[in-house]
């Protein structure tokens, strides 16, 4: 199993471009599955997630053809299966993506029921139910969502609370819907916004992008398209945070600093000098320890869940006392141990962390729990005094291209070693 051997210490700096988003191009792979003609999508990060997505159209009958630039053709229309099998799925929740084109195009769908990263409950009964209320029959048997309909029937749907895979699921299925449906209470994550532009370049017809309520005006049929995929907010903010804890100063290039707005206050907060431009955004620190932010996180536009962990690692380092509370993920302090381990000084009471920050933290053996938790306790070791040693880093695989390579690029003494 491989690890991270990381020795800390080392204040970084240089430019770092962003990768595609993980969160906007697994949806849009899974909307390939609506197109009737072959379609081209660029920007598409090596990322694990990305591969077993990749996989699972193939397994479909997806013709895909994926080169090293990272842009990805792909042929829908030959597909001979409808299952998402458990062995994919089980590794991935984003797998549930293709439920609701599958059952939107082909009438009829098998999906696992998910897994991926054990950060807490994300049930699956508001998919379901956005779908019968688009006149689809579920059932959930063996393990497995199964759904068939002729066609679907466009309808009103009021989200519970809000979901990302579930509006995004949804929207899916309500682009080949007949007549016109609505969904309120949808997430406003950029990524959300992403797959419908996605949609609309493939043919969909829909409104209130960007907002709590979206209109879909169901048509035929949907066309391929040649879409980039929109860059990745949370690695964008990553290592703008590996330079506000080591006290440097980093630049990150082919970038969108508009979706950081939360994030970039909070930096600012914590004492650092952030500039940005069109497509680019900068954290300098200046060679001065950062100051302790305390944060909520919510959904888009508010603090991102996703950047949780990295600033927990920053408050682990910062002057004086911040509090964290996670309001999306029931189980995602599971880094607060690790970091702990590290000589963090953390009180966790139910969802809120009290976190004092300590001048030093020093380097220990550590073990990743998430794919957030991981990029955390990276930020935590870069600024520790001494050898980290991060175990499970698969999780890291997930979600972040080549981060060893873009972190040495910035001067981080970082090692991947197979133990």
């Amino acid at each position: 199993m491989e690890k991270f051997l990381i020795n800390g210490g080392v204040v970084l700096r240089g430019s770092v471009r962003a990768s595609g988003s993980k969160n906007a191009v697994l949806p849009i792979l899974a909307a390939t599955l609506l197109a009737d003609s072959p379609m081209i999508v660029r920007n598409v990060p090596d990322l694990r997630d990305v591969k077993t997505t990749v996989q699972l159209l193939s397994e479909m009958g997806v013709k895909l053809e994926h080169d090293a630039s990272g842009v990805i053709q792909v042929d829908s229309s030959q597909i001979t299966e409808f299952t998402a099998p458990y062995d994919l799925v089980k590794t991935m929740r984003a797998s549930i993506l293709v439920l609701g084109p599958l059952l939107a195009r082909f009438g009829q769908a098998a999906v696992s029921l998910p897994g991926g990263c054990a950060i807490g409950t994300r049930p699956v009964d508001l998919h379901i139910k956005g779908l019968r209320a688009l006149g689809a029959e579920v059932e959930v048997e063996g393990g497995y969502i199964r759904a068939q309909a002729k066609r679907l029937k466009g309808a009103h749907i009021v989200l519970e609370t809000v979901t990302v895979t579930g509006t995004e699921n949804l929207l899916m299925a309500a682009v080949l819907a007949e007549g016109t449906s609505v969904i309120e209470n949808a997430a406003r994550e950029p990524e959300v916004s992403d797959l419908a532009h996605c949609l609309v370049a493939m043919g969909a017809q829909i409104e209130g992008i960007g907002s709590d309520t979206l209109t879909i005006q169901g048509v035929d049929s949907l066309a391929g398209c040649d879409y980039s995929v929109l860059s990745d907010r949370i690695e964008t903010g990553t290592y703008l945070l590996a330079a506000a804890i080591t006290g440097g100063c980093v630049k990150v290039t082919d970038t969108q600093p508009n979706l950081l707005e939360s994030v970039l206050l909070k930096l600012e907060q914590a004492g650092a000098v952030v500039e940005s431009g069109d497509d680019w955004v900068q954290v300098d620190m200046q060679e001065r320890r950062p100051k302790s932010v305390s944060l909520r996180t919510a959904p888009h536009p508010a603090f991102p869940t996703d950047m949780q962990a990295q600033f927990s690692a920053l408050n682990a380092v910062a002057d004086g006392v911040a509090t964290i509370t996670e309001t999306i993920f029931e189980n995602r302090f599971m880094h607060m141990p690790e970091l702990q381990r590290m000589g963090a000084t953390i009180e966790v009471q139910g969802n809120t962390a009290v976190i004092t920050g300590t001048p030093q933290l020093y380097g220990a053996p550590v073990m990743a729990t998430d794919l957030r938790a991981s990029a955390g306790l990276i930020l935590a070791a870069l600024a520790a005094q001494g050898e980290t040693i991060i175990d499970r880093i698969y999780h890291m695989d997930r979600g972040y291209e080549q981060i060893e390579q873009k972190l040495t690029q910035l001067g981080a003494n970082i090692q991947r070693i197979a133990c």
